[in-house]
């Protein structure tokens, strides 16, 4: 979730005049905090994991499936809870939450009102024991959230409702479709949160870019599929808004599923996991040796295969999220010559990562992207406060972008002491990793957030890909690994993972050998308690082609390694190579394999990822007819199986094939081939 404040919003016009001054109010708190926490230090790493689950409402009589729009009413049913509040509460938008013993989870609204947030109590530490504590937690969550619904309503973790934006009602309660914020062909605007920051964010959005913004996902194209396939849900002779004429203009394209409105993309869940680091240098490197890794983790979880009722040719989510909030004009996408704009831009404000930060040796500048845009005027006012070139860059590369939503109040005057004018920029630019400072009123380190994962179905494996990323950033600092790549491979691998059943069709960039060249040292403790030290010295800066440090790779040879002799050793081997060099005790180091387990069996697939699963569940119902359509049939008993799943988890009718070993695939009941 990100910045959620109050007061008068402006609208486009006057929010541009006020850009400059909200950019340049945004470097001076910035260089405040800079100035502040540089230097701070924190014990150990200590982190924490965010899940987003859909609120579903079934009408069974009906055999029906809609997205309850409850939102504020569950928490506020949370948030009045005698007992939630007596342990502290658990709503920190409604209530001051303080944690009384055990901390209980914390819920928080999201984008769209058909969703929640959750996240533990308190940050998890690097204890094994608190990496075992996760799964119980996650579980704890999605009773409680379901405590405070109604009978017929449930908590799902997919990341995104199959039916969103069909023609039918697909919502509860009902509203009309091309209210005066999105003017969506297909969505209402009370789909989106009330909080007068989402509309504004909409609206700002589409009058910044000209034009509503344009989301073409390609069709899955299956033996019944009209060719061309032509979304019939667009309605052409619709005469509300001026942006109606998008779609007689060409924003629809043949061949594939149309969307038009933010809450497409920002109305998918995910999980994320956002690591606090002992200090600014280990954040710095987790930031750069996580980015190479996330398009990786994209594929590995891949969970969207169905856009506003039809399947897709893809498998995961991230485009769709990026055009929904692309807010570039026609000169900064390079469609008509620069004259009102300053600079082209080559990404969505919702994008891969363009930059690294670490000062490492073994950071080249071949790796940097050659197609960054700068701030240059930004960039001197940081390195002048005492910023260091590489993170002056960072910064003045996402002051490119124009404050979406600029409160009135907030340019009476500056206060120093607060990030506000630093977050608007900060939090709307949504990369794949995100660095995060220190904010100024808690007792908080330097972060990093790993962003890419879909949300998984079930709770067990939103943990293991929890567990695994936690255990992958160990194994990276205690033996000073490397993952560089140069950047815009790591662009073209995330485009690489939207491939349909990427993780095993698809090869990636990836660093051939990321082990120093001589042995490391790890501070040898048995509880995990502590981050493992480093290396007494910096290894030398790297020589030779870069072409020849990395590979293309398939996601089973990242993970699970390769074969040949001083092929890549794979991320799972590393893990144990670190799980060995703690000393974890037995019974601890068995249930870790099982997180271990999962991951390594969809990366060689011999388990299926989510998406691959949905797919084949549609296919062969009964009432496919292959002709690339989910039905509202197909869309309730789909939802009612998911919901199945979080409980039994693969033990009962559904999952297995994504969960357990032994699973033998089902004869098929659609009529197709």
């Amino acid at each position: 979730m990100g910045l959620l404040a109050l007061g008068t919003p402006l609208e486009w016009h006057e929010a541009k005049r006020s850009a400059d001054q909200v950019r340049q109010w945004g470097i001076e708190q910035l260089l405040a905090i800079w100035r502040r926490a540089k230097g701070k230090e924190r014990d150990a790493l200590r982190w924490g994991d965010e899940v987003e689950y859909l609120v579903v409402a079934f009408d069974d009589k009906g055999r029906n499936v809609k997205l309850s729009l409850r939102q504020a009413d569950i928490l506020a049913a949370l948030a009045e809870d005698e007992a939630l509040c007596k342990q502290g509460g658990c709503v920190p938008d409604l209530q001051v939450v303080k944690s009384n013993g055990e901390a209980i989870p914390v819920f928080h609204p999201e984008f769209g009102r058909f969703m929640l947030e959750a996240t533990p109590g308190k940050p998890w530490g690097i204890g094994f024991k608190d990496l075992l504590d996760v799964e119980p937690n996650m579980k704890w969550r999605r009773v409680i959230a379901k405590d405070h619904m109604e009978a017929n309503e449930y908590p799902i973790t997919l990341t995104t409702f199959p039916r969103l934006g069909t023609r039918d009602e697909f919502i509860t309660p009902y509203y009309s479709p091309s209210g005066d914020k999105l003017r969506s062909q297909f969505l209402p605007d009370e789909i989106a949160n009330p909080h007068i920051r989402f509309p504004t964010l909409a609206a700002n959005i589409r009058t910044r870019r000209g034009r509503k913004v344009e989301i073409n996902v390609p069709v899955f194209k299956d033996d019944n599929t009209l060719t061309p396939f032509k979304d019939p849900t667009v309605d052409y002779d619709l005469h509300k808004w001026p942006e109606d004429d998008d779609v007689r203009n060409g924003a629809a394209k043949d061949d594939h599923i149309y969307m038009d409105a933010m809450a497409f993309g920002m109305g998918s869940c995910c999980l994320q996991i956002t690591f606090q680091a002992k200090n600014i240098t280990e954040g710095r490197t987790l930031y750069d040796q996580l980015s190479p890794l996330g398009p990786i983790m994209l594929a590995l979880t891949a969970a969207t295969p169905i856009y506003k009722g039809f399947l897709a040719d893809i498998d995961v989510r991230w485009n769709q999220i990026s055009r929904a909030v692309d807010d570039r004009t026609r000169e900064e996408l390079g469609e008509a010559p620069l004259k009102h704009d300053r600079w082209r831009v080559p990404k969505s404000r919702y994008a891969s990562n363009s930059t690294y930060i670490s000062q490492d040796p073994r950071l080249r500048k071949e790796y940097m992207d050659p197609d960054l845009v700068v701030d240059q005027d930004l960039k001197k006012c940081l390195m002048d406060g005492g910023m260091d070139d590489l993170l002056a860059t960072h910064f003045a590369h996402l002051f490119i972008r124009d404050p979406l939503v600029v409160f009135a109040e907030d340019l009476k005057d500056l206060d120093i002491n607060k990030t506000d004018h630093f977050e608007n920029l900060q939090s709307t630019n949504w990369q794949h990793i995100r660095f995060k400072p220190p904010p100024p009123d808690k007792d908080t380190g330097w972060r990093v957030e790993f962003r890419p994962m879909e949300i998984q179905i079930t709770d067990f494996e939103n943990a293991a890909f929890s567990v695994f990323i936690v255990l992958v950033t160990r194994a990276i600092l205690s033996f000073d690994l490397n993952f560089y790549i140069p950047i815009p491979l790591t662009t073209e691998n995330m485009e690489t993972a939207h491939a349909r059943d990427a993780v095993l069709s698809q090869k990636f960039h990836f660093r051939k050998d990321p082990l120093p060249p001589r042995p490391v040292k790890t501070n040898g403790a048995s509880t995990g308690s502590s981050t493992p030290a480093r290396q007494p010295s910096r290894p030398p800066t790297p020589t030779g082609p870069v072409e020849d440090e990395h590979a293309l790779m398939t996601v089973d040879e990242v993970i699970n390694g390769q074969t040949m002799e001083s092929g890549f050793p794979g991320l799972i081997p590393l893990v144990e190579s670190y799980l060995n060099s703690m000393n974890v005790d037995v019974e601890t180091r068995c249930e870790l394999a099982c997180y271990l387990d999962l991951i390594r069996r969809r990366a060689n697939g011999q388990l299926w990822t989510g998406a691959k699963w949905i797919r084949h569940f549609v296919r062969e119902h009964k009432d496919y007819r292959c002709d690339s359509v989910v039905g509202q049939g197909i869309t309730y008993d789909l939802v009612q199986a998911v919901e199945e799943m979080t409980r039994n988890e693969g033990k009962g009718r559904y999952g297995g094939e994504m969960l357990r070993s032994g699973w033998t695939a089902k004869p098929r009941g659609s009529a197709c081939g």
